[in-house]
């Protein structure tokens, strides 16, 4: 067998991997599933080398049976090993105290606003605010329904920090 390898080695640099595939059966008598070009060039090239120049001296395959033995070879894959399941320590389950706005006074209050010379009254309830039989979510939606614009609550009804005080 007369081969040039530089010749080969470069043809197969133009090659696609599907034709690089087909060679590597040719050459090697097995089919491959790799898809990595450089490395199948480097593979066939290697095959295509040791056919030509011949194969490793037997002092050299000696050697290499011998770092083989010495070697700690796996010959099956670790088994995979399950996650064990969070701690149930680590989740702490605690009731939230919210505080309400300090600026609101406690349900049950009126809350009195003159405006347009109309003297408003808005009563305080534990989920939201009562004007005229009505019942809204926030103090500035009841200013919004009595002004017909968006507007801060606690500014309109003037539940701000100089009323506290």
């Amino acid at each position: 067998m007369n081969l040039n390898v530089g010749k080969e080695v470069a043809a197969l640099q133009r090659m696609t991997v599907r034709d690089l595939r087909t060679r590597y059966a040719e050459v090697f008598g097995e089919e491959t599933r790799a898809g990595n070009k450089p490395w199948l060039v480097k593979r066939i090239a290697w095959r295509l080398q040791s056919q030509v120049e011949g194969d490793l001296s037997e002092r050299a395959r000696q050697r290499a049976a011998e770092l083989a033995n010495d070697a700690d070879v796996r010959l099956s894959p670790p088994k995979a090993k399950p996650t064990p399941p969070p701690p149930a320590s680590r989740t702490k389950t605690a009731t939230l105290v919210v505080a309400g706005d300090e600026r609101l006074p406690l349900p049950g209050t009126l809350i009195t606003r003159e405006y347009k010379g109309q003297n408003l009254q808005v009563k305080v309830l534990p989920q939201g605010f009562e004007l005229e039989g009505e019942v809204y979510k926030s103090l500035s939606a009841v200013a919004k329904a009595i002004t017909g614009q968006h507007c801060n609550g606690y500014y309109f009804f003037r539940l701000g920090k100089e009323q506290s005080k």
